[in-house]
């Protein structure tokens, strides 16, 4: 091999199939694609690398959410029609609910105590 065939290499076709293989691990990492769709977009991704990839990241969404993307904050749970405060049945479910984010390591503890403080600072005003 020539210094240009091994810089040419080195320069294009290594980021082209690192591109490549980043395209098909973020669709398989996709939560919002059926199996199919799935299977689809990596047969376009294979036989059109190019195409394909460009496609794909035009089409995108921005907004789609990944495996590991935590919850912005915990839903609230509603007060009832007439604006009172949620009953003390329902502030042991969300702290029910609070917890088991929690065990599934989603929430911190930190994030865990804030939450629950809120709950029980508004259902005792």
């Amino acid at each position: 091999m020539t210094f240009w065939q091994v810089f040419l290499m080195l320069m294009i076709f290594v980021p082209l199939i690192m591109l490549w293989v980043f395209t098909l691990v973020d669709l398989f990492q996709r939560p919002d694609l059926s199996g199919t769709a799935k299977a689809m977009w990596a047969i376009a991704v294979v036989l059109l690398p190019l195409i394909g990839m460009l496609i794909y990241f035009i089409l995108r969404d921005s907004e789609t959410p990944t495996a590991d993307d935590r919850p912005a904050s915990i839903p609230s749970v509603p007060s009832d029609p007439d604006g009172s405060p949620p009953g003390a049945a329902d502030v042991a479910d969300q702290l029910e609910r609070l917890a088991d984010l929690r065990d599934k390591s989603i929430l911190t503890d930190d994030e865990f105590q804030r939450e629950k403080d809120k709950l029980l600072g508004s259902s005792t005003a």
